[in-house]
């Protein structure tokens, strides 16, 4: 799906943590809601949602894509999956399959701890867990924000999109060619287009806490929600054991797929492994292939 094929579905929604920008392909039957994680957008499931013959809810992040961060956005987990809950209120979601990745992913798990009932399974992808947020590979980035460097010189990278998108997204990918320059424009203008986005993204940076992951550990030992982790293997910034501890932490997970050589944001680059697993996953749940 190309992003103008994806912006067919484009819709926006008033709630109360502002409005969200997202797409929806419509359809029955129990919907899918996708998040996605930082200095990317919902354009990362596009090839996820051609492939799925299921309703497809794909909302961007605050900052993200097409949807504003207020000046006093919360951007700490808790803040964050209050979004999600806002944004579900406000399209009526319940009984949807939640599927996340990167940053979305720990979103998920928050909104997941907390809201368990409005689930009909969870599917989580290379994320940030238990103490790993931030991830140890992201730390130089996490130090130019509280620097202030970031917002200095992030709005430079859009003068040369072949060189952000190597430098941006490079290490995310098994071929970074195979991002077009298009989306990286999509992607980063949001983030980075001005000094003041840029500024407003170190917020968002250094509100990600592990503390915050930490404190719903006790819920997801009782999450019973049928969950299923998909991982890339060579990932640098969420290796596979981590995979392992989610699958052991929660109770409703009982497999991970491991994707051999794929990395963060292989929702995108190996779309069609991630459909059979997701279509997987939802059969083999009494009620979830509806």
């Amino acid at each position: 799906m190309t992003p103008e094929e994806f912006e067919r579905h484009r819709r926006t929604v008033q709630t109360p943590s502002g409005p969200v920008g997202y797409a929806d392909t419509g359809g029955d039957g129990p919907p899918v809601l996708f998040l996605h994680g930082l200095a990317t957008s919902g354009y990362l499931w596009r090839h996820v949602v051609e492939r799925l013959d299921r309703r497809c809810v794909v909302p961007d992040l605050p900052l993200h894509g097409t949807t504003p961060a207020a000046p006093d956005q919360d951007f700490s987990l808790p803040g964050l999956a209050r979004f999600v809950g806002d944004f579900c209120d406000a399209l009526g979601l319940d009984g949807f399959h939640l599927v996340a990745n990167d940053t979305g992913g720990a979103i998920a798990q928050a909104f997941a701890a907390r809201n368990a009932h409005r689930l009909a399974t969870l599917t989580l992808t290379n994320c940030e867990t238990h103490d790993n947020l931030p991830p140890r590979a992201l730390l130089p980035t996490i130090m130019l924000a509280r620097a202030g460097l970031l917002a200095r010189t992030a709005p430079r990278m859009l003068r040369n999109l072949p060189r952000a998108r190597r430098q941006v997204y490079g290490s995310g990918y098994q071929d970074v060619r195979t991002l077009p320059e298009d989306v990286v424009r999509a992607y980063l203008e949001p983030v980075f287009g001005t000094r003041e986005s840029a500024r407003t993204f170190e917020r968002f940076l250094l509100s990600l806490h592990a503390r915050d992951l930490l404190a719903i550990e006790p819920d997801l030992a009782r999450l019973h929600v049928p969950t299923l982790i998909v991982w890339g293997t060579a990932d640098k910034f969420f290796s596979l054991k981590w995979a392992y501890w989610l699958r052991d932490t929660i109770p409703g997970a009982t497999k991970v797929v491991e994707l051999e050589g794929a990395k963060l944001f292989f929702p995108d680059e190996r779309a069609a492994d991630l459909a059979a697993a997701l279509t997987a996953h939802w059969a083999a749940r009494p009620g979830a292939a509806l």
